[in-house]
């Protein structure tokens, strides 16, 4: 059964930095790309950012480029997102997700399998 388990939400300062974790189980995640998604109230969803299976890849939605960085242990079968210099527009409930397309020309398409969410807020 698949499980990807997101952490690391929480209520921050503009400027600050949060790092989310997204912990697999019940797949190969060494085989799949993993993305990050969010979405804010009363918005539609929205890819962030995603990493190849092989870490060569990396793609990142325009909004966060140079602000957020992702990465994956996949002996830890975990993802990361780093978010740094946070705006209040970051505020949502971010999403981790894999099996889907993670490409430079194509960027971040559907993808299969998905976490419950963790809460971003960021506001003074």
């Amino acid at each position: 059964q698949v499980q990807l388990v997101e952490s690391g939400g929480d209520l921050v300062q503009p400027g600050g930095s949060l790092r989310l974790s997204c912990t697999a189980s019940g797949f190969p995640f060494s085989y799949y790309h993993i993305a990050w998604f969010r979405q804010a109230p009363g918005k539609e969803r929205e890819g962030v950012s995603c990493i190849s299976n092989t870490e060569d890849v990396t793609v990142y939605a325009d909004s966060v480029k140079g602000r957020f960085t992702i990465s994956r242990d996949n002996a830890k079968q975990t993802a990361y997102l780093q978010m740094d210099s946070l705006k209040p527009e970051d505020t949502g409930v971010y999403f981790c997700a894999a099996e889907g397309p993670c490409t430079v020309l194509g960027g971040i398409g559907d993808f299969r399998d998905w976490g419950q969410g963790t809460q971003v807020t960021v506001s003074y």
